[in-house]
């Protein structure tokens, strides 16, 4: 799971999987030389064999896997995972090129020929990182200046349209600010939410009551409904409660 930080960036969770400790720690070096100056963190613990892989309960976002190592092999470790219900990436690293083709089955989002090349594996990174924050299942990637945040769309309460700035209120009383136009945010977000107003997208989760041209939220926040929408903002809540509630 990608969490935040103390200063308000994101952090990436990586394991890398390879019985040949250089392999590992050369892959170490080239994440943290990709990530480190796009201002995001990231956690990386090393595993010498699959069976510590599996055993592990930690939280992870992205996986490299050596096709090839003593004891469970790169691809079944994908398998067993994947039958998890594992939603992250993989990323193999194998000496056969001829041995991703089973790829497909697991998802994986690349493989890696060792000796891994430096110039690919910086292609394959930034390929990676649009994806994640084109994503639109669970998270909200944004850009202030040169440094990303990704932002879990249940703890988006509703969003603020001030002049050209969005603020986006969370459930933990924090606010961000970033510059979007309100049609690319609308887009960015599932149907959880709505535009109940030209200034306010809101998070239906968060929607406690509704009287006329007010939208009462659960920490007592009113937020304005447009007449013009009322209509909508009701059936929009009917179809959220059949979705997201039951």
């Amino acid at each position: 799971m990608i969490i935040f930080t103390k200063r308000g960036g994101a952090m990436i969770n990586i394991a890398i999987c390879d019985d040949e400790k250089f392999m590992s720690d050369e892959l170490s070096g080239l994440l943290y030389e990709f990530f480190s100056p796009k201002n995001i963190e990231i956690k990386i613990c090393q595993f010498t064999n699959g069976s510590t892989l599996l055993k592990s309960n930690k939280p992870l976002d992205l996986i490299f896997l050596d096709i090839r190592m003593n004891g469970t092999n790169g691809m079944d470790v994908a398998r067993i995972l994947r039958s998890r219900n594992y939603k992250g990436y993989f990323i193999f690293v194998t000496v056969m090129e001829e041995l991703v083709f089973d790829s497909f089955e697991v998802q994986a989002f690349d493989y890696f020929v060792k000796p891994v090349n430096h110039e690919r594996f910086h292609k394959t990174m930034e390929r990676l990182l649009s994806v994640m924050q084109n994503s639109s299942e669970t998270n909200l990637f944004i850009q202030r200046g040169n440094e990303w945040s990704i932002i879990p769309f249940d703890d988006i309460m509703y969003c603020e349209i001030i002049n050209r700035k969005i603020y986006l209120h969370l459930e933990r009383q924090e606010v961000i600010d970033f510059y979007e136009k309100i049609e690319n945010m609308e887009k960015k977000l599932d149907n959880r939410f709505f535009k109940c107003h030209r200034s306010y997208i809101i998070n239906l989760k968060y929607v406690r009551n509704y009287k006329k041209d007010t939208a009462y939220l659960c920490n007592g926040e009113e937020i304005p409904v447009s007449r013009l929408r009322n209509e909508e903002f009701t059936n929009a809540i009917l179809q959220y409660m059949k979705e997201w509630r039951f």
